[in-house]
């Protein structure tokens, strides 16, 4: 299913399943503590750039679902200058928070755990969303990731995922959860859509 289209350029205001995993056989997360100080991050470079739809990350990989914001909008976050802007520059600009978000976390957890060489694999995984059918599928397939693995018997066991944030809209998230609700007719709706089986391909 992500085969060789998962390296799609990134664009303003464009949806993206974006993923990664560990390289080779180790954990991204080791214990609790390194998916909140992950989360902190994604906080700080990520969401300058972008609306989160959904996440989920997992002891040796990550899913994103997001969308970018406008051309002004990134280049005001990012204090850079309009005139300076080249169209062309797009996608590295863009993909830029996700390498210093990537760089700064495996810094951070080889400095931790005593490890050195890279955490991630060399390259984002990242397919440009284009159709309603295939956001539906992947915003249930991150959120039932976890129970797909086997790691829990249901979404709203796993803590490091957007899955709950949906269904406690009082609370904070990093998630813009207006946008995809709007596919939902109530929280009862998004509850039965998640008990649906999709499975795709990974990696």
């Amino acid at each position: 299913m992500f085969g060789n289209k998962s390296l799609d350029s990134f664009d303003f205001e464009i949806l993206y399943h974006v993923y990664t995993h560990v390289s080779g056989n180790e954990l991204v997360f080791r214990e609790q503590k390194n998916y909140f100080f992950f989360l902190d991050k994604i906080k700080f470079y990520l969401l300058p750039i972008l609306d989160i739809y959904a996440y989920c990350l997992m002891p040796n990989h990550i899913h994103f679902l997001v969308t970018f914001k406008n051309k002004n909008e990134v280049l005001q976050n990012l204090k850079l200058e309009n005139p300076d802007f080249e169209d062309d520059k797009t996608h590295q600009i863009l993909m830029k928070p996700f390498s210093n978000l990537l760089n700064s976390y495996a810094k951070a957890y080889n400095k931790i755990y005593s490890r050195k060489g890279s955490l991630f694999l060399d390259y984002l995984k990242r397919i440009r969303v284009d159709n309603e059918a295939y956001l539906l599928n992947i915003f249930n397939y991150i959120h039932n990731n976890p129970k797909n693995h086997g790691f829990v018997e249901n979404p709203e066991d796993w803590k490091f995922s957007s899955y709950n944030s949906y269904l406690n809209q009082d609370k904070f998230s990093l998630v813009n959860r207006r946008f995809m609700m709007s596919y939902f007719d109530s929280l009862e709706d998004f509850i039965a859509f998640h008990k649906k089986d999709i499975y795709l391909d990974e990696f």
